[in-house]
């Protein structure tokens, strides 16, 4: 096919088009020509069936869609100039017009009202339809099936882009109509809430249910999405100074579309909880180990001035430091900021505390995959992004729900799978991304290294591994052989629960692909054996040569928005920034001549580990900011009592959340719709966020308030904008090199590494070496490890914790907006129906579930997903703490807790009380 530019007439003048061109997009940079079934978004095809781009073609009686019609060489088209095809715009636009919901939707969410005043249509000279919504069932969006013209981009956008299968028609003919599920009410759908058809909608048809969304829009900033590692670009919305409305844009990981918390889950920032001024604690104020009424927040704290407050909160850390030593003081960053943020965060824990006690999030969710990753490969980074899943030919997806914690990504998933990518899905919890599979392996819980090391011997015994790429690029082959002599999948089939021949039929599926990849959540993770579940994956895809080209890559999913970015900025204890280690004199040498001070050379303490400190009485002082220990940590009894020992805590949040309950000092913080900032998402794509709105009160930026403390504790700093911090951030990250400020400004979004000023980001990684030594990975050996602790008859249930796709981590957020506390409003805990069945439980029930170290009560949920035997429950609701059972036992090599696996009972209330 030609590649070079046609040649046709628009209105009489010469025009060029690209060859594949509808008339409609080669006219639009010249002329407005109305659409309503064709979008402006990508992955949509027009469907020509509202004709109001309909034009006229010389030498053609009838008009013709411009959305449907490729241009041709020397192809003479009137649109403007054609009085008839005005006459039949004006008259389709009126007509279409009359049954709109008038005066309840913008000209952002209502094409057709863009379309009849740019055109100049006036009032309907037709009757009125009516505009009465009559689907208000669902908390997200509201329906007026009156105003729907059948255009079926909601269809397109709920079926093809996020293959969400809801959205369909009923009806024949003229009688068709669009219809959810097997037409039920929105509200009584299998609807995920993710807005796409929302945004899709032409006339107003699908609409936000929130009030304030109907307000005319003053202006828009771009941005990126404060919530999961996918990284969704999107535009705020923004009237009087408030979001009213977030629509996706067409970023790299995103493509224009949103999640429910993306696109619904803005206002938490206007919420009446919001801290204005900074806090005090009381000298009358209860014991800290009293419970916390957070209805009564008077009786702790007093409202203080910016400069007593940064006074006490640096004078208490000074003197702490001076009477017990660095070592005596602890910091805990935050992977919800920006990487500004959390590079000056760490910085001033090594200069101003004098020790590397200094941790985020990241320790609770992917420390043993980075642990792995380094120590096999020399990079803690994904190798490839979740994109590259459209190229590979098989894709295992292991201890991941990325339909509730990566939504988008899913979707990414889903339409390869549809396109022919074989979905292997590995989980001891089933999920939806099962419907689209060719192989789901339900294993039982904590068993990931028996069925991994048994579909790696199937692949070494049976020589399917890539002996050139083993032979050139990998260590440690003749050690792993002998390793996995004994792991037969008959011999580790009692082990995983899964049948040897299904365990050959999937190593074999991975090992033959030309392309595969490997993508793992914290199912993989949360274990005392997380690094090795990670090890395994690792093996897996180099023995088989899965990495470094197209459509092949080990991927960690990442969790929260910045996890990715806080670690490369060393906001971890055994790193500085770009995982240079703090024991190395070379690495230390560098930052100490860069931030002139001597440094200090031993690894802190991990979250965890500071906990334990703060018991042993060795740690006295903390500083946290934006994160939320008291409700993401293991054995939360055990963390909130060394929270409330500390001799000094200082807290820096949106709210008073139930850590900073236990503050000495509580700093108001900036939201991140109200801050400038870089973020970089699970594909490693550093993205610009951008202030919406202003700060309420007398909140502050998160930097102004690190700087503040800093200079409270005698560190000379002078920084007057995040750009300032990222610059020298460029000069202590070589992975930050060809990505400037003013490049993200213009670019919003770029990949790193990036080899060449102004090229593009290496989306795949590692095509000839890793970084590495001497340039190649290692494999490295595993053996079985039970998790730590078992069932028995007293806790004869496994627990695993985790996500819910409407909340997000420990739901200070997501809990304080109005759509997705409605949506999920309360604790609960999941079970499979022949568990119920078994306990003679019903759905809905009242439940008590018991583990080792607390109990909690939350709501029965029957899920056929989770495994008979086994419980799931999110560890967002404070009534509800899941985090009250977990167990704080580590990973040996990551430092992670074992989240996934918990021995514990449940009961029914009433039965308990008999």
């Amino acid at each position: 096919m030609s590649s070079s530019p046609i040649q046709f007439f628009l209105d009489g003048k010469a025009t060029t088009a690209q060859p594949g061109d509808t008339i409609l997009q080669a006219a639009q940079p010249h002329q407005a020509i109305p659409h309503l079934c064709c979008s402006d978004h990508s992955g949509f095809t027009a469907d020509g069936n509202c004709r109001a781009c309909v034009v006229e073609i010389e030498g053609e009686r009838a008009l013709a869609p411009s959305c449907r019609r490729q241009v041709t060489e020397g192809m003479r088209v009137n649109s403007a100039s054609s009085q008839r095809v005005q006459r039949n715009r004006t008259l389709l636009l009126e007509l279409l017009a009359s049954d709109l919901p008038d005066g309840v939707a913008t000209e952002h969410q209502q094409q057709l009202h863009r379309w009849t005043k740019e055109l100049g249509v006036g009032p309907s000279r037709f009757p009125a339809g009516d505009a009465t919504f009559e689907d208000l069932s669902h908390s997200a969006i509201r329906v007026n099936h009156s105003a729907c013209i059948n255009c079926q981009l909601c269809r397109q956008a709920c079926q093809d882009l996020q293959v969400n299968r809801v959205i369909g028609l009923s009806g024949r003919g003229i009688e068709a109509t669009i219809s959810f599920d097997l037409d039920e009410a929105l509200g009584n759908s299998s609807c995920v809430a993710c807005g796409e058809c929302v945004q899709a909608c032409p006339t107003g048809a699908l609409l936000p249910a929130a009030a304030s969304s109907q307000q005319p829009v003053d202006s828009t900033v771009n941005s990126v999405c404060p919530y999961c590692g996918v990284g969704c670009q999107l535009q705020y919305q923004v009237s009087d100074e408030r979001i009213i409305a977030v629509e996706g844009r067409d970023g790299p990981s995103n493509e224009g579309r949103l999640c429910v918390k993306g696109r619904f889950g803005f206002d938490y920032i206007n919420h009446p909880d919001r801290l204005h001024r900074p806090l005090i604690r009381r000298e009358d104020a209860p014991d800290k180990s009293i419970p916390f009424d957070a209805s009564n927040p008077a009786r702790y704290f007093r409202e203080a001035s910016w400069d007593e407050a940064l006074s006490r909160a640096s004078e208490g850390l000074l003197a702490l430091r001076q009477q017990y030593g660095p070592t005596a003081l602890a910091g805990l960053g935050s992977a919800k900021g920006s990487n500004e943020e959390a590079y000056l965060f760490q910085k001033l824990v090594r200069t101003g505390f004098g020790s590397n006690n200094v941790d985020h999030c990241t320790r609770l969710c992917h420390s043993s995959s980075v642990a792995a990753l380094l120590e096999g490969i020399g990079s803690g980074a994904v190798t490839a992004s979740f994109m590259q899943v459209v190229n590979a030919d098989v894709a295992i997806v292991i201890g991941c729900n990325p339909e509730s914690n990566h939504p988008v990504a899913a979707n990414l998933f889903k339409q390869a799978a549809r396109n022919g990518t074989q979905l292997v899905v590995i989980d001891s919890r089933g999920h939806s991304l099962r419907e689209h599979a060719s192989h789901l392996l339900q294993l039982t819980p904590g068993s990931d290294v028996a069925l991994l090391n048994a579909m790696l011997q199937v692949i070494i015994s049976e020589s399917l591994f890539d002996a050139q790429f083993v032979a050139q690029r990998i260590e440690g082959f003749e050690e792993l052989k002998a390793n996995l002599v004994d792991c037969t999948p008959e011999t580790m089939s009692p082990h995983c629960g899964i049948e040897p021949d299904r365990i050959r039929d999937v190593a074999r599926l991975f090992a033959k692909a030309d392309r595969a990849m490997i993508f793992w959540g914290m199912g993989v993770s949360q274990h005392t054996h997380g690094t090795d579940n990670v090890r395994c994956l690792i093996a897996l895809a180099l023995l088989c040569g899965q990495v470094g080209r197209p459509g092949t890559g080990l991927h960690p999913l990442r969790g929260q928005n910045n996890v990715q970015g806080a670690s490369d900025a060393g906001l971890i204890p055994m790193m500085l920034p770009d995982y240079q280690r703090v024991d190395s004199p070379a690495a230390r040498a560098h930052f100490e001549q860069l931030w002139q001070v001597s440094l200090p050379d031993r690894p802190g303490l991990t979250v965890v580990e500071m906990i334990d400190g703060i018991h042993r009485g060795e740690v006295r002082g903390m500083y946290i900011m934006g994160e939320n220990p008291a409700m993401s940590d293991p054995d939360l009894n055990h963390s909130r009592q060394a929270l409330a020992k500390l001799d000094h805590l200082v807290v820096q949040d949106l709210f008073i959340t139930e850590t900073a309950a236990f503050a000495d000092v509580i700093l108001p913080a900036s939201a991140w719709p109200e801050k400038s900032g870089t973020v970089s998402n699970t594909n490693r794509q550093v993205q610009m966020g951008r202030p919406a709105v202003p700060m309420p009160g007398q909140c502050r930026e998160d930097l102004w308030i690190i700087q503040s403390i800093a200079q409270g504790m005698g560190l000379p700093w002078d920084y007057s904008h995040p750009n300032e911090v990222y610059a020298e951030m460029q000069r202590a990250m070589p992975s930050l090199t060809h990505i400037d400020w003013e490049r993200l400004e213009r670019e919003d979004s770029v990949t790193y590494p990036c080899p060449t000023p102004g090229g593009a980001g290496s989306d795949v990684l590692f095509s000839e070496q890793f970084p590495t030594a001497n340039g190649k990975a290692q494999l490295v050996p595993t053996r079985l490890l039970a998790p730590d602790e078992a069932c028995d008859k007293e806790y004869p249930l496994i627990l695993s914790t985790g996500r819910l796709l409407e909340h997000w981590h420990t739901g200070a957020m997501t809990r304080r907006s109005m759509v997705l506390d409605a949506l999920e409003p309360g604790a609960i805990v999941s079970a499979n129906p022949l568990t119920l069945r078994e306990m003679k439980l019903h759905a809905g029930a009242q439940v008590r579930v018991v583990s080792r170290r607390g109990c909690i009560e939350a709501r029965v949920r029957s899920d056929e997903a989770v495994a008979p035997g086994s419980l799931f429950i999110p560890f967002c609701f404070v009534e509800g703490a899941a985090n009250l059972l977990t167990n704080p036992k580590l990973d040996p090599f990551g430092k992670i807790p074992e989240f996934k696996y918990c021995a514990v009972r449940m009961e029914g209330i009433q039965q308990a009380a008999h």
